[in-house]
């Protein structure tokens, strides 16, 4: 009886396919050559990666610019609010505030509250008078500027229809003269003159306050024009022209807009 030769032994397959394309793969854990680094001698590690920049990203200097601009605009508008609603409070509380101001509205003394009209020439307790009974006469305020001092009975007047009266010691020198000047001239409802035995260089005065400085290029004086000129008036709408534009003292017992005392030459 004859026996059959057995054939080959079979072996399993380790490929394996795919499920749904069929095609085989190679085992794993099986080294292949287009895995990443499987060709590479001697086991070394991947190179690192380089980061990819990705395209479009923000330059952050035109945004910080763009901030600081904002910032700066904030700043500006808020100063111009702060400026605005400092500006807007009552003109006597930004007078008063004004290092060196004397406020004599506030100590309601009976000779410079008084606004009676009285003939001739008249005492008054402050120097330059900063109010009190005066002459019917007001000294023209439309920007004047006198070389001589005038009668203070028209000055005060002056006042009381809210001019800024400039005045100066007697001999000050011409180019704080001249700074002074540049601050009168062509200004409706302001004045000013030279004033005998003057305690500062320079003083300054409303009705009822007094600013007293010793340069004439002191930015207080400024500030003080601001903040009084035509808001002080006793008498709002009272005008500052048509008034007397001589100089000299008025002579004791003289009438209403009467003989001045001219000064020689």
């Amino acid at each position: 009886m004859s026996m059959s030769t057995p054939g080959p032994e079979r072996v399993p397959s380790t490929v394996k396919v795919g499920k749904t394309t069929g095609q085989g793969k190679p085992p794993a854990g099986k080294s292949g050559g287009n895995r990443p680094g499987g060709n590479r001698p001697g086991g070394k590690g991947r190179k690192p990666v380089t980061p990819v920049k990705v395209a479009g990203g923000r330059n952050w200097g035109p945004i910080m610019v763009a901030g600081v601009v904002v910032l700066i605009a904030v700043g500006i508008i808020g100063y111009g609010v702060f400026a605005s609603v400092k500006g807007s409070r009552p003109w006597d509380e930004q007078v008063a505030e004004i290092k060196g101001v004397v406020d004599y509205r506030s100590q309601k003394n009976p000779q410079i509250d008084d606004r009676t009209h009285k003939d001739g020439a008249q005492t008054y307790v402050t120097n330059p008078p900063v109010g009190g009974a005066h002459n019917q006469a007001w000294q023209n305020c439309m920007g004047d500027i006198y070389s001589e001092p005038i009668a203070n009975e028209y000055a005060v007047h002056s006042l009381e229809h809210g001019a800024v009266w400039i005045t100066y010691k007697q001999g000050l020198a011409a180019d704080q003269v001249q700074a002074l000047q540049a601050k009168v001239q062509g200004q409706d409802y302001m004045f000013m003159s030279p004033v005998a035995n003057l305690d500062k260089n320079v003083s300054v005065q409303v009705w009822g306050y007094q600013l007293k400085v010793d340069d004439a290029n002191d930015e207080r004086i400024d500030t003080f024009i601001k903040a009084g000129r035509v808001k002080a008036s006793m008498e709002p709408g009272a005008a500052c022209s048509s008034g007397n534009t001589t100089t000299g003292p008025i002579t004791a017992g003289a009438a209403n807009g009467g003989t001045m005392e001219q000064p020689a030459g």
